[in-house]
């Protein structure tokens, strides 16, 4: 079973990090390697890529999960050694987010789709066989499905065909790009299964986050944290309980762990591949251009994940989908020009 830990190898200390944050401006001179921040689905894969840079007798990067909305934060507040290098994200950058890094100096990212995951859903070896639709997990999770009050207890208050079986599931936090993939994947699309409340994307755009986005608070949603690997122990011990998690985890627990199929669709690499799995989203990278001369390596860090991402690569067989050769070629030449990210592309 896969354990998420904080990827450093001894000679980066505490005291080498206090030093980072009490440099000034510029980037130089307070740190001798690269910080990465961000997902937690992403983490697994990113540790890989810096274990191999490491072994080429550069410095080990750090590597840290903070789940992609808080890393997205630490990435855009600043330019220098105090910060981030590297924004590790299992859902694209927001146009609100790309404003906070210019207001704060990080007028230069460069963006790179690193592979494809899914957010899958998945129940114990000895749960009761799920079979699900994003209506189905609106219902249950949603604070206000279609405008009302969420009053469903069980999975058959939900949908009689389910099993009368209390609602639990396990999920991801606030901050996590996999709670956003959740809510703007699933729930959304579970939502706008009702003609009026679609309707409300245009008429009423704050009504409309509050009753297809939030989530219910009431227990039947529980915050397991950044740690995915709490959420895979915890319904691997519970037949009830549901748990919510990048696909990665799911494949790399087989003995424990089965797919729930969302509207027919099992989550599995092939239909994460094709897309035909309603969780399937892209991965990416988010890397500050002012950082490449200062911070030693990190050009030679961010080329490490293009030798990594092929269908031969050693990411695979960590569990990343393999974006299609189109996708690869296009965000190969993105790294070797250090092309900058299109503002205009983002919501």
């Amino acid at each position: 079973m896969r354990i998420i830990r904080n990827f450093t190898f001894a000679a980066t200390s505490a005291l080498a990090l206090a030093a980072c944050g009490g440099s000034g401006g510029g980037a130089s001179g307070a740190r001798d390697y690269i910080r990465a921040v961000g997902s937690s689905t992403v983490y697994p894969f990113a540790t890989a890529v810096a274990e191999k840079f490491a072994q080429g007798g550069q410095k080990s990067p750090v590597i840290e999960s903070t789940g992609t909305g808080a890393g997205m934060k630490l990435f855009c507040a600043g330019v220098g050694a105090q910060h981030p290098d590297v924004e590790d994200a299992s859902r694209r950058m927001k146009k609100s987010e790309y404003e906070d890094c210019q207001k704060n100096g990080v007028t230069e990212i460069v963006e790179v789709q690193v592979g494809i995951d899914g957010i899958a859903f998945a129940e114990a070896k000895s749960g009761p066989g799920m079979e699900l639709t994003p209506a189905d997990i609106y219902k249950a999770l949603a604070a206000n499905p279609f405008g009302e009050p969420n009053t469903a207890k069980t999975w058959k208050d939900v949908n009689p065909a389910l099993p009368d079986m209390p609602i639990l599931v396990y999920g991801p936090p606030s901050t996590s790009g996999t709670r956003d993939a959740l809510k703007e994947l699933i729930l959304e699309a579970g939502c706008k299964t009702d003609a009026a409340t679609a309707a409300l994307k245009d008429s009423d755009a704050d009504k409309y986050e509050a009753v297809c986005h939030q989530i219910r608070e009431d227990g039947a949603y529980v915050d397991a944290g950044e740690n995915d690997n709490l959420i895979v122990q915890k319904i691997s011990q519970n037949p009830k309980a549901i748990g919510v998690f990048g696909f990665s985890f799911l494949e790399e627990n087989p003995d424990s762990l089965k797919g729930i199929p969302m509207s027919g669709v099992e989550p599995t690499y092939a239909s994460i591949s094709d897309f035909s799995y309603p969780g399937a989203r892209p991965l990416y990278i988010y890397v500050k251009k002012q950082h490449l001369a200062p911070i030693k390596g990190l050009g030679d860090y961010v080329k490490e994940w293009v030798s990594a991402w092929g269908p031969d690569g050693y990411l695979k067989a960590k569990g990343m989908v393999i974006a299609p050769e189109d996708v690869r070629k296009k965000n190969a030449e993105v790294v070797a020009n250090m092309t900058l990210l299109d503002p205009a592309e983002l919501k």
